[in-house]
């Protein structure tokens, strides 16, 4: 599911980069990759590829204030109630690095990606393109987002935490720019029981009198 989430942004900011700026969706202006593996020396060598704008994971957080959510779902329409864990809602720092050997264009893409993200930083099923759900999805069903709300906030780390970021990569800094993606939550659909639900409280009582009295 994560991979899908951003599988879905490359590929909106693909048809942006295609309806507003002109170029071709082949060009493959975005993608995936672990800058962890290096830089490729030359086009389709080892490491990720040049002139292209990388997306990394470098971090999840859990959001712990919706940790203590209940654990069953209520159906009133046949009055049964199912228990099962409730979802692990996440966030996601992800980082956008642009890998292009000319500086100016790293510039330039980078850029145009912060803009696009400005203009609309909330990615649901409903106002994305059916194309960028289904484009490079994942090949097994229970690996995609079906009702989804993916929300990208700017974030602005310190020069400490650039310092380690880099140094944990293991490579020297490129143009870059980092968001908080909140918040996916990721469940596994296994109900562990249910019941009937209460429909009724009855409110009248009797005493039995006392044996032997």
């Amino acid at each position: 599911m994560i991979s899908h989430a951003l599988t879905i942004i490359v590929n909106e900011l693909k048809k942006h980069f295609e309806d507003v700026y002109g170029v071709p969706f082949t060009n493959d202006e975005a993608g995936l990759g672990n800058l962890s593996e290096g830089l490729a020396l030359v086009n389709g060598g080892a490491g990720v590829a040049r002139n292209r704008l990388i997306f990394s994971l470098v971090n999840i957080r859990e959001e712990k204030s919706l940790k203590n959510l209940p654990n069953y779902v209520r159906n009133d329409a046949t009055l049964r109630a199912s228990y099962e864990n409730p979802p692990v809602y996440l966030n996601f720092l992800v980082l956008a690095t642009a890998t292009h050997t000319d500086y100016t264009n790293a510039l330039l893409v980078l850029s145009r990606s912060i803009r696009f993200f400005q203009a609309g930083n909330v990615f649901t099923q409903d106002n994305v393109a059916p194309a960028s759900i289904s484009t490079n999805a994942p090949a097994n069903p229970l690996d995609r987002l079906e009702n989804f709300k993916l929300i990208f906030d700017l974030y602005s780390p310190s020069m400490e935490e650039i310092n380690h970021m880099w140094g944990t990569l293991g490579g020297k800094q490129y143009p870059f720019v980092m968001y908080m993606l909140r918040m996916l939550d990721l469940k596994f659909r296994a109900v562990h029981s249910e019941s009937g639900l209460i429909t009724e409280v009855a409110a009248n009582f009797s005493h039995k009198n006392p044996i032997g009295n």
